[in-house]
């Protein structure tokens, strides 16, 4: 029998004074005030096999070392090995920036990322990890599978791939059946706000959250939200305007699908735990001589100037921009390279961490970096009932991608270190890692 105990916590990780919000270039973008709170949230999951944590975090990134100090602290505080603690990052693009990114290295808006928020963050991400384990009660657990329709598409081609599954965890009180946690995964960018807004938020997922204490759990349960798989998933498609209203327009229209599910639930106390992780090294990207990435920089410009003198969508738009965006990226990287400045970038975030967190039936499996969806879909094909986070204890320098989005160009493609072998290689990892 393995008898659960379970705890949850919170703690409010916005900044105190003015930060840089990051995620868009060539603006500067400083808060101004905070719209909603950022939030580190933790659930604490114990029985006689083992002890499990899930942190997530309202923010963009959590680097690879700030997630190893946190992740080295809690397990000296709890006694947690560090190979069963998942920390990740909800990829908000208003709140604070927290990794130095190389490819934003000659974008003159972008600062360093502030040691003393860095410092607040791996704080609170300690500070929530601890107080769950404090809360700890015997629990009851059960898992069902919502669907996100309606928030989001394939960025580059709304009927592309995607996975519209988003798994619910639901914890709550052997005793009182209290809800007392709840975790989700939804392989979505949480990008509905965009450069224009000054004012610290989570984004539609903190809107998630909100909704689903309120209406289907309580106002003091603690709501885990991870990202899964993203790199090429978007709300571009469907969203009406980049305001708070569609935010909690789109937010709650996941919080319903999640609230319908959850009647669906049976619990049990009987809850098999294990955690386990391996670490891979991955391929890089070759980066084409300066010259040819100017002319691809130009080419691009170009682009974007025909579009916006014509009658393109709103969205054919956005999406030229930010293939901007990347070429001007990729120009930045490729000038890296040919001065061998990228070799502390791929220092700090290798060797990749694979992780495999099992809670009942279900795996969690964490991969760092922004991966596209094609990955994590490869595995649940193989391994049903196996969802990937993504951003999980570290990031990896922008996008994993596609053979064929490599092949095809745009942002993702310009805006990363590795070659998209490295999706292949991550997918092989995890079979072996479930396998054994």
């Amino acid at each position: 029998m393995n008898s659960l105990v379970s705890g949850a916590a919170s703690i409010d990780i916005s900044p105190h004074d003015s930060q840089f919000l990051f995620g868009y270039p060539h603006v500067e973008r400083y808060s101004t005030g905070i719209h909603d709170p950022l939030l580190s949230s933790a659930l604490y999951l114990e029985n006689e096999q083992a002890q499990l944590i899930f942190v997530s975090n309202d923010i963009i990134f959590v680097g690879k070392q700030t997630a190893a100090r946190a992740r080295e602290r809690i397990a000296q505080a709890t006694g947690v090995p560090i190979a069963n603690i998942m920390v990740t990052a909800t990829h908000t693009h208003s709140g604070p920036i927290t990794v130095d990114y190389a490819s934003n290295a000659a974008d003159t808006t972008v600062p360093k990322a502030d040691p003393a928020y860095v410092q607040l963050l791996e704080d609170g991400i300690v500070d929530a990890a601890v107080l769950a384990t404090q809360h700890a009660r015997p629990a009851e657990a059960g898992l069902c599978v919502a669907r996100a329709q309606g928030v989001g598409t394939n960025r580059r081609d709304p009927t592309g791939p995607a996975d519209p599954e988003v798994p619910v965890l639901l914890v709550r009180d052997a005793r009182s059946h209290t809800p007392s946690a709840c975790m989700v995964v939804c392989s979505m960018h949480p990008t509905v706000l965009h450069e224009d807004s000054t004012l610290v938020s989570a984004d539609f997922p903190g809107f998630t959250r909100s909704f689903l204490q309120h209406v289907a759990l309580n106002e003091s349960c603690p709501v885990l939200y991870h990202t899964g798989p993203a790199g090429n998933q978007s709300p571009r498609h469907v969203t009406r305007a980049n305001t708070f209203e569609e935010a909690q327009r789109l937010g709650e229209l996941l919080g319903q699908s999640i609230a319908e599910v959850i009647p669906q639930i049976t619990f049990s106390r009987d809850i098999s735990l294990q955690g386990k992780r391996s670490q891979i090294d991955l391929p890089r990207r070759p980066f084409a001589p300066v010259a040819e990435a100017e002319e691809s920089l130009r080419r691009a410009v170009a682009k974007l100037e025909r579009l916006r003198g014509s009658s393109a969508s709103r969205q054919d738009v956005r999406t030229a921009e930010v293939d901007w965006f990347g070429t001007e990226e990729t120009l930045t990287l490729a000038r890296a390279a040919a001065a061998g400045r990228l070799d502390a970038f791929y220092a700090a975030c290798l060797p990749a961490e694979v992780q495999a967190l099992h809670v009942g039936p279900w795996v969690f499996v964490g991969w760092p970096g922004e991966v596209f969806v094609e990955f994590s879909l490869s595995v649940k094909n193989q391994q049903p009932d196996t969802f990937v986070i993504s951003l999980a204890n570290g990031e990896l320098q922008g996008y994993v991608v596609t053979e064929e989005a490599a092949a095809e160009g745009g942002y993702e493609a310009s805006n990363g270190l590795f070659e998209p072998e490295a999706g292949r290689l991550l997918v092989e990892k995890t079979l072996r890692l479930l396998e054994g």
